[in-house]
């Protein structure tokens, strides 16, 4: 069955108590459509009445519902509103017309109540149409792809006036040739008078100096603004917007007397891209409008703007630095307080929110498991499903670890983000002595149960024997932990640790030189030496030393495991060290930069590897050679086919070749041939090389070394089982912070001094004396901060 349907073409009006829609010249039609009609083939219906196409020409179809109150209008959005259209106009009473709005090429307003942005809450929405620009004057009208739309010719000076029947009809002034699009399609215009600016900039204005031009697309709104803000910065001038909803945006320069003016919109309901549709790039507004603290130098658009400064880099400028880049390159002078948020905003696009990291850690873990084999990663949480723990150690240094010295240095560090926690390392030191990082670990904090977490996830990776030594400061919570989870494996105390604390606790720094004589002693008579001159001076240094430490926790003689020369964990130091300026990223950022170090230090390890002629590492070649040479004139004299006694020099020894022992200890240790040793291999006749431990050979150093740590490279690209992306991992609850600055800087460690800068007292500079104060002004010195850098 047919249904007769009229409609009108128009716009509406909003009254006290109703609706009324003003039809245009072409009056009331009607077409004869289906009862079971869907929104597409209606729309057809429509085109082809009004004789125009849908890749050219936007319509909405609208109605005011029967009701006997003033409500919101209806939109036709689904087949299911054109049903509820057709049955309410089965009755005789509700024979109103429908409202059909045309606009050439671009998105109409009406469905402002559904389309409205929340993020534009400064634009003007008075009525339905966007009547700001009535007539789409333009010097050439854009061409959307895939359109055959014409293009227009040039207006200005346009009048309208009344016909004998009262219509309004478009009048050129002085001649010019007239063509008014929407009259053409409705027959409808405007009763007010249209003075469309001229785009020609003369004595008395000037153009924004930008490439903007009508029919410009964009890929987004966002990138439009983003455009339109860096604009009015470097031209100096603010606009403000008059217009704005998903799809639609109207800005006008700020003076309202000024011409400069643009109109964008979307190109077809469903896509995201702007293109301009009406701009005028001449501004005649007055220079007591200029102002360098600028509207648009939000700290949104100043983040946007400095983000690429903070690519590839962990540091990047400072807020001053933001401040200075947002003054020479912007034109915009902005406080200290938008550049600090223009900086995190920078941070945030580059890196990545915080809580959006604690969401993809399981499939940032997943991608590395994946491009790395073996790779080891957890994840803890708690009963809320808000992180605690995570455990990483690549697949790559787990295998090289068999190439390693088995000792293991282990500390922590505190990170400096938004949801703070605790960076926990465990590192062994290559046969070059350098680090070689296993594991990594974040925690909430420094506490037992988090320590033995750890060391539990770290025993799954490296073992646990009576070879494996682990080497950390006193901290009761490690030392629990170490007790607790490894059973085989010996502890030692960090001896620069416990150097601090003695002369933090005692006050006796002058000690200092015997006790690392003591730390340092291969042989047990000659520790005996130093402690007994310690004893003597400071007894109770002495007590502490062997009853409260323990001779075997920092001593090299008399630990009970083989720790080689390491007595520090100066090589953990040093990673807390490179990560100094990441411990404020977040989670994830922070662990994509240990990966980048490591790759980085692999492969450049890889290469020197390679590159090396000799038997031994770099560093151990180095140390070796001058025992070879002290070894050239020691008598030794053979007691059996593999004992040696050499003697010569301030101490003799005796050398075991085949157990690779040597009475001065230091071969024992050290497990690198002493002098006595060479000496005795030359006797022998047996290569020194022979000697020396595999983790000092330069085979040893190849291995470790071999393989490649991958990242895991863009998000876009990562492919994770639906599983592993939607587990969940919220961000654990902070205690609020106190007001001020966040610390970013720790707590020295007990006996830890640091380094005062010398304070110039003419210039009030840092780094030099008044005596070689090269300044030739006054003294500034009341003029420079209070605060002396450390």
């Amino acid at each position: 069955m047919k249904v007769v349907l009229f409609f009108e073409v128009g716009n509406w009006e909003e009254l006290e108590d109703r609706w009324e829609f003003k039809g245009g010249v072409g009056g009331l039609k009607s077409i004869l459509v289906e009862e079971d009609i869907s929104l597409a083939g209606l729309f057809d219906k429509i085109y082809g009445k009004l004789g125009l196409s849908s890749d050219t020409m936007d319509l909405v179809l609208s109605y005011s519902p029967p009701l006997n109150k003033k409500c919101s209008l209806l939109v036709l959005k689904d087949d299911e509103d054109v049903a509820a259209l057709l049955a309410s106009r089965s009755d005789s009473t509700c024979k109103i017309p429908l409202g059909v709005i045309v606009e050439p090429t671009e998105v109409c307003a009406y469905e402002k109540s559904s389309q409205e942005s929340s993020d534009d809450t400064d634009g003007s929405h008075d009525g339905f149409r966007d009547n700001y620009f009535d007539v789409d004057y333009c010097d050439s009208e854009p061409t959307d792809v895939g359109s055959s739309r014409q293009k227009l010719p040039v207006f200005r000076n346009v009048e309208r006036t009344e016909n004998d029947n009262g219509a309004s009809v478009t009048q050129p002034a002085e001649g010019n040739p007239v063509v008014d699009p929407f009259l053409r399609l409705t027959g409808a215009a405007s009763d007010e008078p249209v003075n469309v600016p001229t785009t020609e900039a003369s004595d008395s204005t000037f153009r924004d100096g930008s490439d903007l031009h009508e029919g410009k697309y964009f890929n987004t709104k966002k990138d439009l603004k983003r455009k339109l803000s860096d604009i009015a910065m470097k031209g100096n001038f603010e606009f403000r917007t008059r217009k704005s909803n998903r799809s639609l945006w109207v800005i006008e320069c700020i003076d309202p007397n000024c011409s400069w003016r643009l109109r964008a919109s979307k190109i077809v309901l469903e896509s995201t891209k702007f293109v301009i549709r009406k701009y005028v790039g001449v501004h005649c507004c007055s220079l007591l409008n200029k102002n360098t603290n600028h509207r648009q130098a939000t700290y949104v658009v100043i983040g946007e703007q400095v983000a690429p400064q903070y690519v590839g880099v962990e540091k990047g400028p400072g807020p001053k630095g933001v401040q200075t880049f947002a003054r020479t390159k912007l034109g915009a002078q902005i406080s200290y307080y938008k550049a600090w948020r223009g900086r995190k905003h920078a941070h945030t696009l580059i890196r990545g929110s915080p809580e959006q990291s604690f969401h993809i850690i399981p499939s940032y873990f997943h991608m590395l498991e994946k491009l790395n084999p073996g790779t080891v990663t957890r994840i803890e949480v708690d009963g809320e499903s808000r992180f605690k723990y995570l455990f990483l150690a690549f697949g790559v240094a787990i295998r090289g670890f068999r190439y390693m010295r088995k000792v293991v240095g282990i500390d922590d560090t505190f990170l400096k983000g938004q949801y703070r926690g605790v960076l926990l390392v465990a590192t062994a030191q290559d046969g070059n002595g350098q680090c070689y990082p296993l594991a990594w670990g974040i925690v909430d904090s420094e506490n037992e149960d988090a320590w033995t977490w750890f060391l539990t996830q770290l025993k799954e990776v490296i073992g646990d024997t009576d070879e494996l030594a682990l080497i950390s400061d006193r901290a009761p919570s490690i030392k629990k932990a170490i007790s607790t989870v490894f059973e085989k494996a010996h502890h030692g105390a960090c001896a620069w640790h416990v150097a601090q604390n003695i002369k933090n606790k005692f006050k006796c720094a002058d000690i200092m030189g015997s006790y690392w004589s003591a730390v340092n002693a291969y042989r047990c008579e000659d520790f005996a030496g130093y402690m007994t001159e310690i004893s003597h001076r400071y007894p109770r240094v002495a007590e502490y030393l062997e009853n409260e430490v323990g001779f075997e926790k920092w001593s090299r003689c008399h630990y009970l495991g083989l720790r080689y020369n390491i007595t520090m964990t100066n090589m953990v130091e040093s990673l807390n060290s490179m990560l100094v300026n990441a411990r404020d990223f977040p989670y994830v950022a922070l662990l994509d930069v240990i990966q980048e170090k490591m790759s980085k230090w692999w492969n450049d390890r890889r290469i020197v590897a390679m590159a090396i002629t000799a038997p031994l590492t770099p560093s151990r070649e180095s140390e070796f050679r001058p025992r070879f040479a002290q070894s050239n004139g020691r008598h030794t004299l053979q007691l059996n086919p593999v004992t040696y006694h050499v003697k010569g020099g301030e101490l003799e020894g005796v050398v075991d070749i085949f157990n690779k022992t040597c009475t001065c200890k230091e071969f024992d240790i050290d497990k690198l041939p002493c002098v006595h040793a060479i000496a005795a291999a030359h006797h022998a006749q047996v290569s020194v090389y022979s000697l020396v431990s595999p983790y000092y050979t330069k085979e040893y150093y190849v291995l470790a070394y071999g393989e490649t740590i991958y990242p895991v490279g863009s998000q876009s690209q990562w492919d994770v089982p639906n599983e592993v992306a939607t587990r969940v991992v919220l961000p654990r609850e902070v205690k609020e912070r106190k007001r001020g600055r966040p610390k970013t800087s720790r707590f020295p460690s007990v006996g830890e001094f640091r380094k005062r800068k010398n304070r110039c007292g003419k210039c009030g500079a840092y780094g030099h004396y008044k005596k070689k104060c090269n300044s030739q002004t006054g003294s500034t010195k009341g003029n420079q901060p209070t605060d002396v850098p450390v």
